[in-house]
């Protein structure tokens, strides 16, 4: 029988990530996949007629041929530049495994059509067409405020508390208008639906920040897309894990989980035992540690032009806010293509992805695939959103959500790290000679 510190089940990002940064630290790491190939949740199909087959659409048509140039993410998300993801990429060095290329445009709807969302304080009082004149000012009045808020120069707070001032007071500080409330709420800052606003303004302002400061480098946009597709970033992280001598192996089943006192003892997998402390898993492998709190919708779409109104974008973000369509959750699209290296020559990726509020998720997302249409070909998945039971403390069985309907990696990236504290003990920090070290020592 083998024993190990860690065994990892699932070569999902959130899997491959933790099995790195445990590999790092010194764990003894044993990570299997029931899959032959990287990806666990979601993960990518890297020939047309696969993703046909695994939607059970016939085709592909001759139009679509030379299906071996498509490289398809299932759940496509982009990185902010100066986001947590990026972060993580640089700290462990994964970057050398990857090429990235800029986003073009971040866009919002509104009122039927689709807007540039400002990439700039000169962009947002000169060019932007989704405010007026005096809504320019008071947008940029906003945006210089939070560049510069810093809770350890008092002076540029101006009164406001963080952990007590609501976004809502924030922005009527600065007399913005629902409609500028709205896009910097849901383009800017990424909330998800209006909750954010009766919460401490402390997170909005954080993220209104990393938005321009991940815009500031790059210009144009505030997001990067891997070439090839997001494929590259759990083969990446797994290979780190066996650089510092993680052992791999795909295409193996896991029988089952043996527990000892309600507490993970090992893994048998074809038979053989495998001895751990601790087991890291996506919600696939113990389904009765999950349950589910709600659904979410996503339409791959093949396109052969870009998309209408985004300044023929190879690739862009659109955000629907939730109230332009009486939604609870905001409509995301994402569109990518062949300069990405995912497409052929002319090809185009678009997904559309929400949270399902009714029995009909398809009519709830019929807006978004009007602005794409004409499309070739659509496939649509609807699948649960599974958190774990319990925090994995007691167990030692620490499981991954599932992934969200957002098109950004940010709240992956909070479980990333929320998982890495409990498993540890310790916060997921940056830089240091020492990357990952547990406050938590390890008991036989």
């Amino acid at each position: 029988m083998e024993e190990y510190d860690i065994i990892v089940l699932g070569t999902g990002l959130k899997e491959c990530v933790l099995s790195s940064l445990m590999s790092q630290s010194g764990k003894k790491v044993l990570h299997i996949d029931k899959k032959p190939d990287y990806g666990g949740q979601g993960g990518s199909i890297s020939h047309l007629e696969e993703l046909f087959k695994k939607f059970k659409v016939p085709g592909p048509a001759k139009s679509m041929e030379n299906g071996k140039a498509w490289n398809i993410d299932l759940i496509p998300k982009f990185f902010l530049a100066n986001g947590e993801l990026v972060k993580i990429l640089v700290h462990t060095e994964v970057t050398r495994y990857l090429d990235f290329k800029v986003v073009e445009g971040s866009y919002v709807y509104k009122a039927g059509k689709v807007h540039k969302v400002p990439s700039s304080e000169e962009d947002a009082v000169h060019a932007s067409d989704l405010m007026g004149m005096f809504d320019r000012r008071r947008f940029r009045k906003l945006l210089l405020f939070a560049l510069s808020f810093d809770v350890r120069n008092p002076r540029n707070c101006q009164d406001v508390d963080p952990n007590k001032t609501t976004t809502r007071d924030l922005f009527c500080r600065f007399d913005l208008g629902l409609d500028v409330m709205e896009f910097t709420g849901h383009a800017i800052a990424l909330h998800g639906s209006d909750g954010y606003l009766d919460r401490p303004c402390g997170e909005t302002i954080r993220r209104i920040k990393m938005y321009f400061e991940s815009v500031s480098r790059h210009n144009s946009s505030p997001y990067l897309y891997p070439l090839y597709g997001l494929g590259e970033l759990p083969q990446g992280f797994a290979r780190l894990s066996a650089e510092y001598g993680g052992t791999l192996l795909l295409n193996r089943t896991v029988d089952e989980l043996v527990m000892d006192d309600g507490k993970v003892k090992a893994v048998k997998s074809e038979g053989k035992l495998f001895r751990c402390k601790r087991l890291i898993c996506d919600p696939s492998y113990v389904p009765n540690r999950v349950r589910k709190v709600g659904r979410v919708i996503r339409v791959i779409c093949l396109l052969n032009h870009p998309v209408k109104n985004t300044h023929e974008a190879h690739s862009c973000q659109i955000i629907i806010p939730q109230t332009q369509l009486n939604r609870k959750s905001d409509i995301y699209i994402s569109v990518v293509s062949y300069v990405h290296n995912v497409a052929p020559d002319g090809m185009y990726l678009a997904t559309v992805s929400t949270a399902a509020e009714t029995s009909n998720p398809e009519k709830e997302v019929e807006p978004a695939l009007e602005l794409l249409r004409p499309v070739m070909q659509e496939f649509v998945s609807v699948s649960n959103m599974l958190v774990p039971n319990e925090g994995g403390q007691k167990s030692q069985i620490f499981v991954s959500r599932s992934y969200d309907a957002t098109n950004h990696f940010e709240a992956e990236c909070e479980d990333i790290k929320d998982m890495y504290r409990r498993i540890t003990g310790a916060e997921l920090c940056f830089g240091g000679s020492q990357r990952h070290r547990s406050t938590t020592p390890d008991h036989e």
